[in-house]
């Protein structure tokens, strides 16, 4: 594994962050049908996946072992100092690029708003992101030809879409 993790990583820490937990009930939660899903679909086995990943990085460390209901015992996890540092810190930091608002975003809000906690920091510090992109796209529109101004045309407007949600979300 690199040492980048994944969207999918971070959603299972997300998880974590409200309380030890183990994969299956992780796994509901992100199920098409669970809490998540709707936002972020993640697999059963990429959830275990991903635990690996978490525990491989620091994040997460196996707490103990739960009987299954007629199954293989069940890992529970929790975070890490280490992880629940990183995951508040994943939680306020805005979204880089357009094409991962759909689902970054997204599940950060949901994330945050399961805990209870405030979204307005990261719904502020998205807004700043999103007038950065706005001006830029603003700027070299004007000279850009074909494929170039079609992409910057579709980013301007994605941005003022976002920008107008995020208004709207408060």
């Amino acid at each position: 594994m690199s040492g980048v993790l994944s969207l999918s990583d971070h959603g299972v820490a997300g998880v974590l962050a409200e309380g030890p937990a183990h994969g299956f009930a992780i796994a509901q939660a992100f199920a098409r049908e669970g809490e998540l899903g709707l936002v972020w679909t993640i697999q059963r086995q990429q959830v275990y996946r991903a635990l690996d990943h978490l525990e491989r990085a620091g994040w997460t460390e196996p707490l103990r072992k739960e009987v299954g209901q007629g199954g293989p015992a069940r890992v529970v996890y929790a975070l890490t100092p280490r992880g629940e540092a990183a995951v508040a810190a994943w939680l306020v930091t805005p979204v880089e690029r357009l094409r991962d608002v759909r689902h970054a975003l997204l599940l950060k809000v949901a994330l945050l708003e399961r805990r209870g906690l405030d979204v307005a920091p990261l719904v502020e510090a998205q807004r700043q992101r999103a007038e950065g992109m706005v001006a830029s796209c603003e700027s070299r529109l004007p000279n850009a030809v074909g494929s170039e101004r079609l992409v910057l045309a579709w980013r301007l407007e994605s941005a003022r879409a976002l920008l107008a949600w995020l208004a709207a979300w408060r």
